[in-house]
């Protein structure tokens, strides 16, 4: 009989989008015929509806697995998979404020996977700060094992909660280099030059200002940015300052991945702007399609691309490491940051580490 997995916090199956989803794709379409998996799913997410995927069971629940009511989904999910499970994976920290009742009324083995310091973004208030700062902590405190997927976040907790982590990355070999199409051209024909590439959610801890600063001052070189440009404040502001650039091309989210990998893995350089979290999937996506990359000089990108990309910290620096491009300079990066993805960070390692705390 096999050990009944649940995993909890994410939008669901099939994935479409986001770190956690692509997790557990891989998860459940490596271990799915070694573990009885069930996948918690928001209804709300999905109008077509499976029973299974990847030999995954699926099970709906009618909230919202993003925002506010995230935190009730998670908890409902927590709750519900106590009732059949063995094990518990949780990923992401927001609905384990519930984990101290759930181990006093089970014993069933609790796993979560605490992501990046959630709570350090700023994008959120005082008050959600300290929602998700406790919830980390309780998460820590009653989880039975605890998961990072990045040695910087490990440190971090091993020092400020005495608790040593399992340190799992994240996987980047499901992306593929694409050759361009005649329609993307067409349609985006500023393609056909060299360009730099940025693709992430339009949040100051991504440092947008910084990269579009850089690039305004150095139009030898184009750069596309795909985000969500009418998001919040910031993204709309960046938006109307940046867009009479004629060599600076800002996107809307691209949701066809062919589309998007096509523009990503044909693109002269990766610009990596992260400030917080872990292991960024983005960034070793880019790194397993043999980019260069010029990463935001933060601790865990330096220890994602263990210390071989090129680092900025403010536009000044950017625009003085753009300046100094060189053919050589480039394939150097480039090969060290897919040597270093190869290694590090492909599937079967990463789901073979979960399959052996399961």
């Amino acid at each position: 009989m096999l050990k009944k997995i649940a995993i909890i916090g994410t939008v669901g199956l099939p994935s479409n989008y986001g770190g956690f989803e692509t997790l557990t794709e891989y998860l459940t379409k490596d271990l799915g015929d070694k573990f009885d998996i069930t996948v918690f799913c928001s209804s709300t997410s999905y109008k077509t509806k499976l029973k299974t995927h990847n030999n995954a069971k699926l099970k709906y629940l009618p909230l919202n697995a993003n925002g506010i009511e995230s935190i009730l989904y998670d908890i409902v999910s927590i709750l519900y998979a106590l009732l059949f499970a063995d094990t518990l994976l949780i990923l992401g920290v927001s609905g384990c404020v519930v984990l101290p009742v759930a181990k006093l009324i089970s014993s069933k083995k609790i796993i979560v996977n605490i992501d990046g310091l959630e709570w350090k973004r700023a994008k959120w208030g005082k008050g959600a700060k300290w929602f998700l700062k406790f919830s980390e902590k309780i998460a820590v405190k009653y989880a039975d094992t605890i998961i990072t997927d990045n040695k910087v976040i490990q440190d971090y907790v091993q020092e400020q909660y005495n608790v040593r982590s399992v340190l799992i990355a994240y996987g980047g070999d499901h992306t593929k280099k694409e050759i361009f199409t005649e329609n993307v051209l067409k349609r985006y024909s500023f393609l056909t030059e060299d360009y730099a590439f940025k693709v992430c959610r339009i949040e100051p801890e991504n440092n947008i200002h910084i990269i579009l600063e850089a690039f305004a001052n150095y139009p030898v070189l184009p750069i596309v940015v795909i985000g969500n440009w009418e998001n919040n404040v910031y993204s709309k502001d960046l938006k109307i300052q940046f867009k009479r650039y004629a060599h600076i091309h800002l996107l809307d989210p691209i949701y066809d991945q062919v589309m998007l990998n096509q523009i990503r893995s044909n693109c002269s350089v990766y610009i990596h702007g992260h400030s917080a979290g872990g292991t960024n999937p983005s960034l070793v996506e880019a790194m397993y399609l043999e980019l260069p990359v010029f990463a935001y000089n933060v601790s865990y990108n330096r220890e994602t691309t263990k210390n071989k990309a090129t680092y900025f910290k403010d536009a000044t620096a950017l625009q003085l490491i753009l300046s100094k491009i060189n053919p050589e300079m480039l394939k150097i990066n480039a090969e060290a940051m897919h040597k270093i993805a190869k290694v590090n960070y492909n599937w079967v390692k990463i789901t073979d580490a979960y399959a052996s705390l399961f």
